[in-house]
């Protein structure tokens, strides 16, 4: 696998390809690829999803990635490192979508806009008029944040701007352990944010809305929905993967959330 470094605080390219690297890749930076014009297939961490015309990913530090292209494809690249991002609850939520294939912009009123400021930031790049790399730099904040929202859609629905770090840091820990049951016990995350554990439960659930419990299952419903949508994998696979006791532990889970089975939901948004 080939890592690449930023050595400054973002880069922008913009590229046509009709062919990607075959190796994947894993980066030290953030990254955002915007699909100009195109098709073909996204591979995030072992999972797929078929891209388009409008779509953004966003591939943080942790992500390999890679592309299949099955149309040329005009793709804006935006690389920006931690220290590009002065607001360090924006980091967090950006490092929360670690592992998630796909589209990132779930806002729609969001697309246009996202399209647009593309836009702009590539006649900017190509024009190289007085201020440009000024007028790009905000234009590259706008879109940052914009990301950090979709993102932030999908967090516990107590979640704000203001909201402190603490929480937002118990957040990136479970992503990151979501396979590893015993490292998303209370005691374990209650230590790593240096809190007592009877403080912790009241503190996470004032912050979130949701008890820890709660949202574990929840972030496991998403992740299950993510497996159903953008690949191929059998459910048996899936309830392996994210621990349950079998695949009809997870059926009966699923379709208490959601209201229909795990088949039924892949079938009906297929």
């Amino acid at each position: 696998m080939t890592r690449q470094n930023l050595h400054q605080p973002f880069e922008i390219e913009i590229k046509e390809l009709s062919q990607f690297p075959a190796y994947k890749r894993r980066n030290n930076f953030f990254e955002l690829i915007y699909v100009v014009q195109g098709t073909g297939l996204q591979f995030v961490n072992e999972h797929k999803f078929s891209y388009k015309k409008g779509n953004l990913f966003l591939l943080t530090p942790v992500d390999n990635y890679s592309f299949d292209i099955v149309n040329p494809t005009l793709f804006f690249f935006l690389r920006f490192n931690e220290n590009y991002i002065a607001d360090n609850s924006i980091e967090y939520i950006l490092q929360n979508a670690s592992h998630r294939p796909g589209c990132i912009l779930k806002n729609h009123l969001d697309k246009p806009l996202i399209a647009s400021l593309v836009q702009h930031i590539i006649t900017e790049h190509t024009n190289q008029q007085i201020y440009f790399n000024r007028i790009s730099e905000q234009l590259i904040s706008t879109i940052i944040t914009i990301v950090a929202r979709n993102i932030a859609l999908k967090l516990p629905k107590n979640i704000k701007e203001n909201t402190g770090e603490p929480v937002l840091e118990v957040l990136h820990y479970i992503q990151q352990h979501i396979y590893e049951p015993n490292m998303l016990k209370s005691e374990r995350i209650s230590k790593h944010v240096n809190m007592s554990p009877n403080y912790f439960g009241r503190y996470f659930k004032k912050q979130t809305g949701e008890t820890l419990q709660d949202y574990i299952i929840h972030y496991k419903m998403r992740l299950i929905e993510s497996r159903l949508l953008n690949s191929d994998k059998r459910i048996s696979e899936i309830a392996y993967e994210l621990n349950f006791t079998d695949e009809s532990h997870l059926n009966r889970t699923f379709k208490k959330f959601k209201g229909m089975s795990p088949s039924e939901f892949r079938k009906q948004l297929a």
